[in-house]
């Protein structure tokens, strides 16, 4: 394969790995969050540890979500 064969299958790749969504996997371990996962695609970027202040901001976005309707419950009883 020539250099602009390659060149032309990078390019082609390219799109497809930009559109890709960032996403945050919880990893725990009894329960507990021990580390966040920010992924793109099937690809590890970076690990966050979730006692950091962005770690707990991106906790405090998906917990939130489902916490809500439980008190929201409770207090109408």
């Amino acid at each position: 394969m020539s250099e602009s064969e390659s060149a032309i299958a990078a390019s082609q790749d390219a799109p497809a790995a930009e559109t890709e969504e960032i996403t945050y996997q919880a990893v725990e371990k009894d329960g507990v969050v021990t580390a966040i996962w920010e992924m793109k695609g099937r690809k590890h970027l970076r690990t966050i540890d979730p006692r950091s202040r962005q770690g707990r901001e991106i906790l405090n976005l998906y917990t939130t979500e489902e916490e809500q309707p439980q008190a929201s419950e409770a207090a109408s009883s």
